[in-house]
């Protein structure tokens, strides 16, 4: 197991901070800093860290914004508090973050459960969100509603499912590449990705202490808060219009969220609404097909960021 957090610590283009937002301290990776551009925040999803988005941080940059790219609660160099993993908070943090760095809102963009969050931040932080762009995430009451009624879906939910249970999904999330690599191949639809240096990458943040606890932290409450006061409370809020224009890009061949899964999430959104589906892409877009993200990225947000 991974002692520290020396591994996701990684060289490149941009600079390594720590930030004290929300009560915990987040580990953000920032590009840009002394552009004027607007900024635009980074979410990941499972089973990843902000590594995630190293393909789309120095071409935002380039192109003259400001981007963050932070490692989740729970994940990477960030805190791993043992409660939190609600959307609440999840949307609380990343809205923090930004008033954390200087600035008063951000187009938000996230894979997965990065997605996920940035369509909460639309209505949960609307102060602080000028945009939201989704990978692989359709609107969450979208998803909510496909995973109770697609037979398909609720097959494809065998992971959250397993994820209820204690101790064991940390346990195999703990135990090396193998339970990394055949997730990560289930989802991309693609028999020769990933490779294995990506997959050593993700299964040793992974090993890092508590990150599996709170990987599965996140999967726990989205399925036990369906019966709680706070579930409804998520509900009734994602139930609103989103305000702000709003980015879908989807791969046809996802094995975590299936295509079918992701139709009609325009209708929670009156801001603006653009979708982009990619054949031949799985899950996780902005890796297996980081051209075709980042020109999606920097044809949608000259509309959307404000300057």
């Amino acid at each position: 197991m991974a002692d520290d957090v020396s591994s996701v610590l990684i060289d490149g283009p941009w600079t390594h901070r720590m930030l004290a937002a929300n009560g915990a301290r987040f580990h953000v990776v920032e590009a840009g800093r002394d552009s004027e551009g607007p900024l635009v925040l980074l979410l990941h999803g499972f089973p990843e860290f902000w590594w995630a988005w190293r393909h789309q941080i120095p071409a935002l940059a380039d192109a003259g914004y400001r981007v963050v790219a932070m490692d989740l609660r729970g994940y990477g160099a960030s805190d791993k508090p043992p409660q939190g993993y609600d959307t609440f908070t999840l949307a609380a943090d990343a809205a923090a973050v930004v008033r954390c760095l200087g600035v008063r809102s951000a187009v938000v963009a996230g894979h997965g459960w990065g997605g996920w969050i940035a369509w909460a931040m639309a209505t949960m932080q609307p102060d602080v969100t000028q945009g939201v762009a989704a990978f692989g995430m359709p609107h969450p009451l979208v998803l909510r509603q496909a995973s109770r009624a697609d037979p398909r879906q609720i097959r494809a939910n065998g992971y959250l499912w397993s994820m209820q249970t204690p101790f064991l999904p940390e346990r195999a999330m703990s135990s090396g590449p193998r339970y990394t690599h055949k997730l990560m191949r289930a989802w991309s639809g693609d028999d020769a990705w990933p490779d294995a240096g990506l997959v050593e990458r993700y299964a040793g943040a992974l090993t890092l202490p508590f990150v599996a606890h709170s990987a599965a932290e996140y999967y726990r409450w989205v399925v036990r808060s369906v019966l709680r006061s706070d579930g409804r409370r998520m509900v009734n809020r994602l139930s609103q219009p989103v305000p702000v224009p709003a980015l879908l890009v989807h791969g046809a061949a996802d094995g975590c969220v299936l295509t079918e899964s992701t139709r009609g999430s325009q209708a929670y959104c009156r801001g603006g609404y653009r979708e982009e589906r990619l054949p031949g892409v799985g899950h996780f877009v902005p890796e297996q097909a980081p051209d075709e993200a980042t020109r999606i990225l920097l044809d949608w947000l000259p509309g959307v960021a404000q300057r």
